[in-house]
């Protein structure tokens, strides 16, 4: 077996909570997380635009970094980001190899999620970065990315999902992104509920952590202008702008405050140094792939966008309103552990079809599934089942122009790798 079969093998672990096995496996690569810097952006929905945003910062202020995101939606080398490359399919199984030897001395194999984290550590030792920004996969305190001792911490906006390991109220999944949180680290509180702020501002205190809720004293003015927000932002620190964000839909703006505030408190502490310039270069040369993304397909438009949860759904069906101002045909797949008709239900305002299908994996919903779910929670949107993402998105042209693909990151990858995707073949229209 190859060391990237080894690797994908760990898939049928599943999802596996808890620090003890990755705090084995890093100490037996000899921890190589001691080696830089890292910070880590935990929450249920922005934190990967956050990552990005901060990874950008960072690299356009002269630093040497290492980005981890998951999932990756076509190549498993997404995941491994150097100074906004990612890494070669050699390196990952050099290192991959050095991975499976470590793992080999242990009790019981790491996750596949535990094997890919170390995996990351490992790289960005070789890399020599200085700084490695890492996204939290699941929850916080017992996701492998809590291996690391950060020195900045930001926690997005927090909402229900994963909510049989998380807990079934906002305060216990706030505690449970808020397990990141070490002493002595910066953290920055995205704008949330009340209740969420006193969970995290109390997991701070307690560590002797300085604590940031990200909103407080900044004047944020914007317009939408083509999906985008043209934005005016002054914090306690500096001022910025006009300047339009390079991520689409007005919930950037949320992850735009979030990440300067990040930046600017770590250079205030003396971290690392960010002028004002590279603030602005990590809100207006950021790209994140699948976020409200366009492409064209067969001469069409698609957008596609994970919109994954509720929350993400209700974010995707306000910026096509604003945006589109009329129903579209949406291809949809979303995992058997989602709420599926809670996504469908923030999702059919705006859909004038929806075309049901399944990414590859045993957690995908089949489109049958789906269609039943739908039946009841989505009455008054027509539905019909796709074989494959192909047939999907030729169902959904003869429906109309321009498509959207939601649901799953796992669905947004494979029809990425079915177009041929260019930013400058396709751009969302002026307001309807």
């Amino acid at each position: 077996m190859s060391h990237r079969a080894y690797l994908l093998s760990l898939e049928q672990i599943g999802i596996k909570l808890g620090l003890e096995q990755i705090q084995a496996l890093v100490t037996a690569l000899g921890r190589p997380d001691a080696a830089y810097r890292s910070i880590v952006i935990a929450g249920t929905n922005g934190k990967g635009s956050v990552t990005a945003m901060v990874e950008r910062g960072l690299r356009a202020a002269g630093y040497r970094t290492g980005r981890y995101t998951s999932p990756h939606l076509v190549d498993l080398e997404e995941r491994f980001v150097i100074s906004g490359r990612p890494i070669s399919k050699d390196q990952l199984d050099r290192v991959a190899g050095r991975i499976r030897a470590a793992a080999g001395r242990l009790p019981s194999p790491p996750s596949f999620f535990e094997a890919t984290t170390a995996l990351a550590l490992e790289v960005f030792r070789d890399e020599r970065v200085d700084v490695a920004v890492l996204e939290v996969g699941l929850g916080g305190r017992l996701d492998a990315t809590n291996v690391v001792r950060p020195v900045g911490v930001a926690i997005t906006a927090v909402d229900f999902d994963h909510e049989q390991y998380l807990g079934s109220t906002i305060e216990a999944i706030a505690g449970e992104k808020a397990g990141v949180i070490k002493p002595g680290a910066l953290v920055v509180l995205a704008d949330n509920p009340p209740e969420v702020r006193r969970v995290v501002a109390g997991a701070a205190e307690r560590a002797g952590a300085p604590f940031i809720f990200a909103p407080e004293a900044v004047e944020a003015e914007w317009i939408m202008a083509d999906g985008r927000a043209r934005l005016t932002l002054a914090t306690p620190r500096r001022r910025y702008g006009p300047l339009t964000l390079a991520l689409r839909g007005r919930h950037q703006v949320q992850n735009a405050v979030t990440a300067v505030r990040l930046l600017e408190e770590l250079a205030a502490a003396g971290t690392c140094a960010v002028p004002a310039e590279a603030v602005v270069d990590a809100l207006t040369a950021v790209e994140w792939p699948a976020r409200l993304e366009y492409g064209t397909w067969r001469g069409a438009t698609v957008i596609i966008d994970g919109a994954h949860n509720p929350a993400g759904a209700r974010a995707l069906a306000s910026y096509l309103n604003e945006t589109h101002g009329r129903r579209l045909p949406l291809v949809i797949g979303v995992m058997r552990d989602k709420k599926i008709a809670e996504i469908l239900q923030a999702l059919a305002p705006v859909a004038s079809h929806f075309v049901f299908t399944a990414a590859s994996g045993h957690r995908a919903a089949t489109p049958a599934e789906l269609g039943e779910i739908a039946r009841v929670g989505a009455p008054g949107v027509p539905y019909v089942e796709a074989v494959s993402v192909k047939d999907a998105l030729t169902r959904a042209l003869a429906l109309g122009d321009p498509i959207v693909v939601a649901g799953s990151l796992y669905l947004s990858g494979e029809v990425r790798a079915e177009i041929w995707y260019s930013s400058a073949t396709a751009t969302p229209p002026a307001n309807a």
